[in-house]
């Protein structure tokens, strides 16, 4: 979907009229009409404060044009209800929400991670742990939390 779609359906789906959006954005009527018409589209702050308000990512509003990953543990963030948020309430498009709650990142160090991941995943190969472990390792260590 497009952004102006997604905007139009977000509205609907509160059962607001433009004029009832508007103003709960703190914008015009006439904006939020040009937004789901695709003349324009809501600036970085208007973005934010949609996201929060309505409580969806910028990059779901966006049309989802990233493939968002947690940058601690490198799952696909593929919902909006896996994607973690700030103590503020903004989403946090670079952690999932069992890696970071609050503010706060769950795992201190790889190496609990790692130990988490040992036993929490399955083994089918039924490879050694220190073989599981380097390659875990040999992932993580490429994704900007653990750099």
């Amino acid at each position: 979907m497009e952004t102006k779609d997604i905007l139009k359906k977000l509205r609907e789906d509160n059962n607001l009229t433009q004029d009832q959006m508007a103003e709960k954005l703190m914008v015009t009527r006439q904006a939020v009409s040009r937004w789901e018409l695709g003349e324009t589209q809501p600036n970085t702050e208007t973005l934010k404060i949609i996201s929060k308000e309505f409580n969806i990512s910028i990059n779901t509003l966006l049309g989802s044009p990233r493939q968002l990953v947690c940058q601690c543990c490198g799952m696909p963030l593929s919902e909006d209800s896996m994607i973690s948020k700030e103590p503020d309430g903004y989403f946090n498009e670079s952690y999932c929400t069992w890696c970071y709650t609050n503010g706060e990142f769950a795992y201190k160090t790889m190496a609990s991670l790692l130990d988490f991941l040992l036993t929490h995943t399955p083994n089918p190969e039924n490879l050694p742990e220190e073989t599981r472990r380097s390659q875990y390792e040999g992932f993580l260590v490429q994704l900007d939390h653990w750099k």
